[in-house]
């Protein structure tokens, strides 16, 4: 695999009016093409000012095209294409998309759950997910207080995956500290006719994808469904999940083109919980007994629907515009019998403007988010998995208004200086149905950004920037008891300082990035009632530091082992490496020990061997070679592991793919990650995740 953000796709890829022959194993190809690669090979006019009219879809970047503007971040971003991962893996879980993104920390923890942090954000979120904003086409997954779950994504859907690391997502609307993730469908105007795949492995997992798309007229069309279920590899951790989406588009006109989305989830899934780190390392399959014991789950249902429509005001020029509403019921009994009913709801409008100011290129974004929700809030006495008693109620709501804009004025034809910023008014009110009492709170909130973007040469670049984030605390944050006020809660704010580059060519691939964020009142774990023990009650630290390096290099190591000329077989390395050095900056309770959650080095490699025909195998290895802690006091760590895996399979880009994989083939009994507290004393509590044993897996997909 090429890491992102360096294109991995040798060509653009075609409309339905210009289908070409499939690049041989996109899996792991090198790019040869520029860092700013071509437009779609259909139908275009250049207008003069750097952008193309082109047919095809409005609303939705091709790959090409998305690569194109987020290389126009200066910053830390990333791209991955859905070809990177969809035919060699089972495509399951978030890990899958994005195992080889530097700077990104990703474990599975049971099923869908996952441990993802970027940056070091969200480390007190020992549940699901916070400090990161994911979208679906542009449509926010997280609710509206912030909060956020990897149940609803289904990574065989996606044409691509941007990642927007800290606060280069501030031109996507985000400012949390970890920055935001957005998965895209394709269209039907780069979608295949039609695809089934089919994977199996250890563990009772199956699954079962199909997928449609196509042009009809000025209308076109893309629909997926997903079935999968598993055993688990522990106990009490299987479950089955329905996954849909859809989006259907239609051009009103050459300028204007509406789309409408529609994505339902059905999940039921068994919680196996965390276990004493004793446990993980000698019997990693067992489920926590309590666990068993209140038949803890984790239950979904959600229907997403949106519209979004784009009008190219003139050449250069596009407005997009839209809303969306979410109705998500959340069953999980797990300590109480938790019932929430969530409603989300929201609008969008984005500008887009490429022109020319004193001769010099000028590159404007701006727009405006409303995200508002209501949560129906109630905890139930769990009866071995069953309702009881009605414990606590509240109506929780939230609103948010954010506006936001960026330019972009390149001084020089390959160096931009870039500025922008980001307004948010957020509030948060609680009324407790119980005791009558409610809650308000009330936010005001800016980010600025400055950077620099050079050019270097067609496929090198080297950036640099400033930016302030800022991160509006969820109603979780106080999810010790809803007596708990959370408007003592601060928000959380940072300082991010960063420099990288990145670019590529057949041979090699690289991206670079360092940074420091200098962080005021991050959301930390501290205990309510003492200090040993592993609750998790999350107040505002001090301040804090994080800063690291994220590294991904490919290599091509050898080429011509067996076929020379254009089609030469080749062995090719794939490296992510991130280093974290996370910790507290003078805490008046933990002076500058090491924040708990993330490891301090974290690589993941992989030597593939790949020929013209499409055929490829080769080892891999994932590698934390230090144990890192698990409470603030720093009492207690993990265990510092590494695991191999291998692949071998077949893929050109024609109608049939097909692979095997394994993973941890030494069935190394390991520590994936763990939940943090504020003082374990040095005991050895339950709040560590163990990782799946030795697995296999096998997949072929069929295309037309």
């Amino acid at each position: 695999m090429a890491l992102p953000p360096v294109v991995v796709e040798q060509t653009a890829e075609p409309t339905k009016k210009a289908k070409k022959k499939a690049v041989s194993n996109k899996v792991a190809a090198p790019s040869s093409a520029p860092l700013v690669p071509s437009e779609t090979a259909a139908p275009s006019a250049d207008t003069g000012v750097g952008v193309t009219v082109r047919a095809g879809s409005l609303t939705v970047p091709n790959t090409a095209e998305a690569q194109t503007a987020i290389q126009q971040t200066p910053g830390g971003v990333a791209l991955v294409p859905g070809s990177a991962y969809q035919t060699s893996t089972p495509a399951s879980t978030v890990k899958d998309v994005l195992d080889y993104v530097p700077g990104v920390f990703v474990q599975p923890k049971w099923g869908d759950d996952s441990r993802l942090s970027i940056r070091g954000s969200g480390l007190s979120r020992n549940f699901h997910l916070r400090s990161i904003q994911l979208y679906m086409d542009g449509i926010p997954i997280n609710t509206a207080d912030g909060y956020g779950d990897f149940q609803e994504i289904d990574p065989t859907a996606y044409r691509y995956t941007k990642v927007f690391k800290g606060g280069n997502g501030l031109r996507f609307g985000a400012n949390a500290l970890g920055g935001a993730i957005n998965f895209v469908m394709p269209t039907g105007y780069d979608a295949d006719a039609a695809k089934v795949r089919t994977d199996f492995g250890s563990y009772g997992f199956h699954k079962l994808s199909v997928s449609s798309g196509g042009v009809a007229g000025a209308a076109d069309y893309f629909i997926a469904g997903t079935w999968a279920e598993t055993d688990g590899f522990r106990d009490h951790s299987g479950g089955e999940s329905y996954r849909g989406s859809m989006n259907v588009g239609y051009r009103l006109s050459e300028n204007v083109e509406t789309r409408f989305y529609i994505n339902a989830n059905h999940v039921h899934q068994d919680i196996p919980g965390s276990l004493t780190r004793q446990a993980a390392l000698t019997t990693p399959d067992a489920a926590n007994p309590g666990n068993i014991a209140l038949d803890q789950k984790r239950n979904i249902d959600t229907v997403r629907i949106a519209n979004k429509t784009a009008v190219r005001l003139a050449p250069g020029t596009l407005l997009e515009f839209g809303a969306f509403g979410v109705d998500r019921h959340l069953m999980h009994p797990i300590y109480q019998w938790l019932d929430y009913r969530y409603q989300d709801y929201g609008a969008f409008a984005r500008i887009a403007d490429e022109s020319r100011i004193a001769g010099m290129r000028n590159r404007f974004i701006g727009g405006v988010n409303l995200h508002n929700g209501r949560l129906d809030n109630k905890h139930y006495a769990n009866v071995a998995g069953r309702k009881g008693n009605l414990v606590s109620s509240s109506e929780d709501t939230s609103e948010n208004l954010s506006v936001y804009a960026e330019n972009a004025l390149y001084v020089l034809s390959d160096v931009a200086l870039v500025g922008g910023v980001q307004f948010l008014h957020a509030t948060r009110d609680r009324d407790n149905r119980i005791n009558g009492q409610t809650s308000q709170t009330e936010f005001n909130l800016w980010s600025p950004k400055v950077g620099v973007l050079w050019d270097v040469a067609p496929n090198a670049q080297v950036f640099a920037n400033v930016s302030r984030s800022a991160e509006v605390p969820s109603f979780g944050e106080s999810s010790a008891s809803l007596d708990v006020a959370f408007t003592d809660i601060r928000a959380q704010r940072a300082t991010t300082y960063e420099i990288g580059t990145r670019g590529g060519t057949a041979d090699y691939t690289w991206d670079l990035a360092l940074y420091r964020a200098n962080i005021d009142n991050e959301l930390l774990c501290f205990t309510s009632q003492n200090l040993l023990g592993s609750t998790c009650q999350v107040a505002n630290a001090d301040s804090t530091i994080h800063q690291g390096v994220e590294l991904g290099f490919g290599l091509a190591i050898v080429r011509g082992v067996l076929t020379e000329g254009r089609e030469a077989d080749e062995l090719w390395l794939n490296t992510a490496y991130t280093f974290n050095d996370f910790r507290y900056d003078g805490d008046a309770t933990w002076g500058d020990n090491e924040l708990p959650g993330a490891p301090r080095h974290f690589l993941r490699a992989e030597l593939l061997y790949k020929h013209p025909t499409g055929f490829y195998f080769g080892p891999n290895i994932e590698w934390v070679p230090e144990a890192y802690y698990v409470d603030s006091a720093n009492t207690v760590k993990t265990a510092s592991y590494a695991i191999w895996g291998a692949k071998v399979g077949f893929d050109n880009g024609g109608p049939i793919s097909a692979y095997i994989e394994g993973r941890n083939l030494s069935d190394e009994a390991y520590i994936a990650s763990a939940s943090t507290s504020a003082n374990l004393g040095g005991l050895d509590a339950a709040v560590f995740e163990p990782g799946t044993g030795r697995a296999f897996y096998a997949g072929v997909q069929f295309k037309w």
